[in-house]
């Protein structure tokens, strides 16, 4: 099963385990749910009418942690970490990946040196294991790992939850993209068109060419058998055909008659 199935029932259990619970009994559910090693992404748990009622109440420290996980980074978890609930080590785990991916979505070259500080990682063993373990391992990114460039190439990371007012941003440059799209594809649809008229006219030439081609054939036919004729009627009316025989070492002409 590919992990964006996996997401999906995973999704789909919490949303319904948060959709049936209040209170500090939601509050365990939002535990659970940040602490699961499988589940990245949190917008649909966000958006249950039950987890948003916990806004103004007193487990409202869970919803901020809720959307933590959801468009936030460790780093960012650390300089809020005394208003927040305390995180479990899955959690710290979990923030950590989810802080790759958010590195990942702007930057396909990730020094080592960045990852280090953003990851609280102090050497580049330590990196390269969390990278390998928690995160290709894990198929939430793939990659190089580069020991002489002292950085890792991203070659494919999977998505986060869209952070608030990002939505606007996607929409456009997906609308970019097609418009770029579109012209391309005007620009090719003339190429091909372009091609084929020339197409048309190479084959148009061929032909030409080849009936030129017999034309010439005909007429150094008709020609060879014009001449050919011409020397038939000279001979004829010669009154005879020239025959040769030796005598004396020399040619000699004589006549046989025709008919």
């Amino acid at each position: 099963m590919d992990i964006e199935q996996k997401q999906v029932e995973h999704i789909d259990h919490f949303v319904k385990q948060a959709s049936n619970q209040k209170g500090s009994a939601l509050a365990s559910v939002i535990t659970e749910a940040t602490s699961h090693p499988s589940l990245f992404a949190f917008s649909e748990i966000l958006s249950v009418p039950t987890v948003l009622q916990l806004n103004g109440t007193e487990h409202c420290v869970y919803l901020e942690l809720l959307r933590m996980f959801a468009h936030g980074t460790w780093s960012e978890y650390k300089s809020v970490a005394s208003r927040l609930p305390q995180l479990v080590p899955d959690q710290v785990l979990k923030l950590k990946q989810l802080t790759v991916l958010t590195l990942a979505e702007t930057n396909k070259i990730l020094p080592y040196e960045v990852l280090m500080q953003e990851l609280d990682v102090s050497n580049v063993r330590e990196l390269e294991d969390f990278l390998i373990n928690e995160c290709m391992y894990m198929g939430i990114v793939r990659g190089k790992l580069d020991q002489l460039r002292r950085c890792f190439e991203v070659q494919f990371a999977a998505g986060r939850d869209l952070r608030p007012g990002q939505l606007g941003n996607m929409i456009q440059t997906l609308s970019n993209w097609l418009a770029t799209s579109d012209n391309l594809l005007v620009s090719i649809q003339e190429k091909i068109k372009w091609a084929d008229t020339k197409s048309e006219l190479d084959k148009k030439h061929h032909k030409d060419v080849e009936e030129r081609v017999e034309e010439v054939k005909k007429s150094l036919t008709l020609k060879a058998d014009i001449d050919f004729r011409g020397h038939e009627e000279i001979y004829s009316e010669s009154g005879g055909v020239m025959d040769y025989e030796e005598d004396r070492g020399r040619p000699k002409r004589r006549r046989h008659p025709i008919g």
